[in-house]
């Protein structure tokens, strides 16, 4: 595990997505961010709407980087372009770098929602998917998290250190703003 709490040089990889539902392709943008909040690194890739790519294309965006001073991926979500469901666990194995995905909504669940090509395996996939653990930020806001290679704790510290305010980490917020505007000059 590359993880070093303490770090000040410490970076993240984080992930976003950008589709509207008449895409075929959603826009994935990782933007690499240090601790002090300075961006170190982009790359983009895109995921079949209603795919089932979505875990190889973060991998291979981690691996396009050829980076070994990533010290963890954020995840802006698990469930992306309608039910592409993405491994954080499997992530966290192939890469040996700690995962933590976030979302920002209190919810019952998806399952009953889930649809599309292999809907029967996507439904397995999302009941595979641990619990989220919700976290209450040093801004009063409460994310849900699901964390592979670091404790809660751990992840805590690194998340509110990342926040500016509100309840979007700074690295996740530039890469959802990254993937918007890539999308939008693109016609999928």
């Amino acid at each position: 595990m590359r993880f070093h709490g303490n770090k000040k040089g410490l970076r993240v990889f984080a992930v976003a997505e950008s589709f509207e539902k008449h895409d075929k392709k959603s826009v994935l943008a990782g933007i690499v961010m240090r601790r002090d909040l300075i961006i170190d690194g982009i790359v983009y890739a895109d995921t079949v709407v209603g795919g089932n790519d979505s875990t190889d294309k973060v991998l291979s965006m981690v691996n396009r980087l050829g980076r070994n001073d990533i010290n963890c991926v954020l995840l802006g979500g698990l469930i992306i372009s309608l039910f592409n469901i993405v491994n954080g666990k499997y992530i966290n194995e192939k890469t040996g770098l700690p995962v933590i995905a976030i979302s920002y909504n209190k919810s019952l669940g998806l399952k009953d929602s889930i649809y599309g090509v292999n809907q029967k395996q996507k439904i397995q996939d999302y009941l595979k998917l641990e619990e989220r653990k919700p976290l209450k930020l040093w801004t009063g806001k409460t994310i849900y998290v699901r964390i592979w290679g670091l404790d809660l704790l751990d992840a805590l510290h690194l998340l509110n250190s990342l926040v500016i305010q509100g309840s979007k980490p700074e690295p996740l917020r530039l890469a959802t703003l990254a993937a918007r505007a890539y999308r939008k000059n693109l016609k999928y």
